[in-house]
Order: C-alpha cells, then sequence, then structure tokens
C-alpha cells in the first residue's frame, strides 16, 4: 500500500564541488563510463505486461510499486540519453532540503530565490546536471524532448532566472541514474520499470510528492511496441559543476 500524500526530504553529501562557471566536465566521460559499467541490477520486481511506449531517450521510467531498492523505491525518472553504450537518467520527485541558492553561493541571480537542489541519482552525487525548458536551444546542451535540453551553461541560468520567456524554467540535479549497456533491458525484463511518454508538465509543474502515484495511475497508450533506441551515449559532457559547500548529510533512500 502506497502512501499517496507522502514527501521525502532529501539532502546531499559533502564534497558537492564543480566550477564557477557551471563548465561543462569532459573530463568526467571515462570515469561515467566506468561507474555505469559496474551499476547493479534491481531485483525483486515484477510487473505484469509489457512495456507499450519505446524505451528511448525523452521518455519516463516509473518504478514498478514493488521495487525496494531505496534508491529508486518509487521513483520517476526522465530518461535523457539511452543507446549502446549505456542509459542516463534524472531521478524527477526526490527534491533534497537544500536550496539551489546555497549550493550555487557564488550566482547572484540565485539568492532570495525558492529553487530546490533534486537528488538525480546514485551516481556521482557529487557532479550537477542541469534541465532547462527553454524557447531556444542553448548552446552545450542537449535536446531530451521538445523544448527541454540537458546541459548548459551559467549564461542560461542567469537569464532564466532573471528575465524568463513564458515556460521557460530549470531544475538542478546532484548525480544521476545510469545503466550499462543491457542492464537496463534486464531490470525490465524483470517488471521493475514502466515506460510512459514524458511531458513538460511532468517533469516541472508537478508536485514532485504527487508524481509517482499520478503516473502510476496513469493508463498506457495503446499501440505502440517496446524498442530500443541504439543511438549512442555521451552524456559526460552535460554534467555540470560549481564551487558549493553543503553540509554532511547522507542521501535518504
Amino acid at each position: 500500500m502506497t502512501n499517496r500524500g507522502s514527501r521525502e526530504q532529501r539532502t546531499v553529501p559533502s564534497g558537492l564541488a564543480c566550477s564557477v562557471c557551471l563548465v561543462l566536465a569532459v573530463s568526467l566521460i571515462a570515469a561515467a563510463s566506468l561507474t555505469l559499467s559496474a551499476w547493479p541490477i534491481a531485483a525483486g520486481a515484477r510487473l505484469a505486461g509489457a512495456a507499450s511506449t519505446p524505451l528511448g531517450k525523452g521518455v519516463l521510467l516509473v518504478a514498478s510499486p514493488s521495487l525496494s531498492d531505496p534508491n529508486f523505491r518509487q521513483t520517476v525518472i526522465l530518461i535523457c540519453d539511452h543507446g549502446s553504450a549505456g542509459t542516463l537518467g534524472l531521478v524527477l520527485n526526490r527534491p533534497t532540503n537544500l536550496l539551489l541558492s546555497e549550493a550555487l553561493s557564488d550566482v547572484p541571480s540565485l539568492q532570495g530565490t525558492a529553487h530546490l537542489l533534486f537528488a538525480g541519482g546514485p551516481v556521482q552525487p557529487d557532479a550537477m546536471l542541469m534541465l532547462f525548458r527553454l524557447a531556444q536551444e542553448p548552446a552545450q546542451a542537449r535536446l531530451v524532448l521538445d523544448g527541454i535540453y540537458l546541459g548548459g551553461n551559467r549564461k542560461d541560468l542567469e537569464r532564466v532566472i532573471a528575465k524568463p520567456a513564458p515556460a521557460e524554467t530549470f531544475r538542478a540535479f546532484a548525480g544521476y541514474a545510469g545503466w550499462g549497456p543491457g542492464q537496463l533491458a534486464s531490470e525490465m525484463a524483470q517488471g521493475s520499470w514502466r515506460v510512459l511518454p514524458a511531458d513538460a508538465t511532468s517533469i516541472f509543474e508537478k508536485n514532485p510528492a504527487d508524481l509517482w502515484q499520478e503516473l502510476s495511475d496513469r493508463p498506457e497508450p495503446p499501440g505502440q511496441i517496446q524498442a530500443f533506441n541504439r543511438r549512442g551515449a555521451s552524456w559526460a559532457r552535460f554534467i555540470v559543476g560549481f564551487d558549493a559547500h553543503v553540509p554532511e548529510t547522507p542521501v535518504a533512500g
């Protein structure tokens, strides 16, 4: 039985540190690949029926009610890249209790705002990733789905804070969820995840505390067959850095 109204507050561990200018960390490519290749397969979950939405970039993974892994229990994950090299996603419904203005204290435009840092997943929790909803494609970013981009830079962030166009917004994530080649497919075969189409409202506007239950109750769109996008993944170019002081508090499951 699930708790529809609960909201789990999370903080992030110390050592969360990246560059002042939100520079994309190309040097993390090798480290990310090594981490993903060792990522364990979740076990013990079963969900009858094949996914009707193709698995690929720009879809949502909704955890099965029986998935008990504390890293992913009752999570909703946006797949930002998927291919033969593996899969990268961001957990959408685990806000921490840390204000982004505290994590990015050197960004004056964040001061006085209520933006929270989200726990994006258990891989590289010291790295920050930015997800933007923008009217125009930014530099140093990759399209995830229509109007939504992973990456960007400090200039994009400051503009969206100060003078956003209609519907423009952003979220910041500490860490990400990652799977090596074939690992997510194995979890899918076990019934650990349901795949649904992603939309900007679910990503940026829904209450994170209600998102998992709402999507778990949503009917699947008919007429689609599960498929895999075999395009190569190169996600580490979109991990962003910042200089921050973060209290030493463990991430809760």
